[in-house]
């Protein structure tokens, strides 16, 4: 019977989900337990540029560092609020959704070899994350001790209880300046100021993720000063937590 429950929940994962969350459980897990190689899994410029190694641009992405509590929280991270996207403002709009984890990812890259950065897992989580957090800025989340606040400082309030904790909060701010990025370029300017949409999922993904019927929401439905914002259902508790992304 537990094998049936956790083999349905499972296959309830939304695809992109669902990829991102095995991935980064398998290169994590395999790099800790020695089945792959770490250094082969960390961003470098030299190794990217000048030997053609790749697969470090996806490496850097699913290895989230050591095993231990904050990994947990990361994946947990991850799982909760990808699917809070992707089953929400992107349901029925696959291609829209792997649009914007295409266009995180790469400005995540780019950082990466100008920071350096040689983990760009969480502060991808992160942009995910402060997206859903804009979308849902009004809804009010509960945080650790009881704190409760509106969702649209939940992103800052991540990043200064991992100050307080001991970290250094640069991986967080990161994950947020790249998710605003996301969120002004797409929403914010075409909306409040009648600009244009600079980013656009491109046709030829809709191609291969073409859109779905039955959507519960559509794509480019995010909240605008002049409009009031989509909530998700419910409340979310939070429990007690280490600092983020650490290694």
């Amino acid at each position: 019977m537990a094998e049936t429950d956790i083999g349905q929940w499972y296959s309830n994962i939304p695809f992109f989900t669902k990829w991102w969350f095995t991935l980064t459980l398998i290169c994590t897990l395999g790099a800790n337990f020695g089945v792959l190689p770490v250094m082969h899994m960390l961003l470098d410029w030299n190794f990217v540029v000048y030997k053609f190694q790749f697969w470090r641009m996806l490496g850097c992405v699913f290895f989230m560092g050591k095993l231990g509590f904050p990994f947990l929280i990361n994946v947990y991270f991850l799982y909760s609020y990808s699917i809070r996207l992707e089953t929400g403002v992107y349901d029925g709009k696959p291609a829209d959704y792997f649009f914007l984890l295409i266009f995180n990812w790469l400005v995540l890259i780019i950082l990466g070899f100008i920071i350096p950065l040689k983990i760009i897992g969480m502060p991808l989580v992160i942009s995910v994350l402060y997206v859903w957090c804009q979308i849902n800025r009004e809804t009010v989340v509960q945080f650790w001790f009881g704190t409760q606040f509106k969702a649209m400082y939940l992103p800052w309030a991540l990043a200064a209880f991992n100050v307080l904790l001991g970290g250094n909060g640069i991986t967080e701010l990161i994950g947020i300046f790249v998710g605003h990025m996301f969120f002004f370029l797409k929403y914010k300017y075409p909306i409040d100021y009648g600009g244009a949409s600079f980013v656009n999922t491109p046709q030829i993904m809709y191609k291969y993720f073409p859109n779905r019927s039955g959507g519960v929401s559509g794509f480019g439905q995010a909240p605008a000063s002049r409009r009031q914002a989509p909530r998700d259902e419910g409340r979310h508790n939070w429990g007690a937590g280490n600092p983020l992304g650490g290694n």
